[in-house]
């Protein structure tokens, strides 16, 4: 778990890094770590879910945690698809969305043994909690 930390502040990504962030449905990458994948690694306007450049989008913004995890299980299955990969989840529904670690860190308990995903130090705090 300590190798598989997101850093908390990402600013260059490797060529076999993909950066997963919290989006809409509708695709509006207008704030926060959607903005950052929209500008700087290739997140596609409109396109509000799944694999973009070199980011992965996780719509957050259109109910509470139960209307997230079907997403994040997407998600979590593409990346055991594509273990070339290496998935630095972002604090996903913790910034514009509302949500607290306690409520999003929870959804990725299956990616706890996928060795390719990252995930933020605070999802892993909530996750040994259990």
């Amino acid at each position: 778990m300590e190798t598989r930390i997101t850093p908390s502040r990402i600013t260059t990504l490797r060529t076999n890094e993909i950066f997963v962030f919290g989006s809409n449905l509708k695709g509006s990458h207008g704030g926060g770590a959607a903005l950052l994948a929209w500008k700087k690694w290739g997140a596609i306007w409109g396109q509000g879910a799944g694999l973009q450049g070199q980011t992965y989008g996780i719509p957050t913004m259109h109910g509470g945690p139960d209307a997230i995890k079907p997403y994040v299980d997407e998600f979590i299955l593409f990346a055991k698809e594509k273990p070339e990969f290496t998935f630095l989840v972002t604090e996903i529904g913790c910034g514009i969305a509302g949500f607290t670690p306690q409520q999003i860190a929870p959804l990725f308990k299956a990616a706890v043994n996928v060795p390719n995903i990252h995930l933020p130090e605070r999802f892993w705090n909530v996750l040994n909690e259990q």
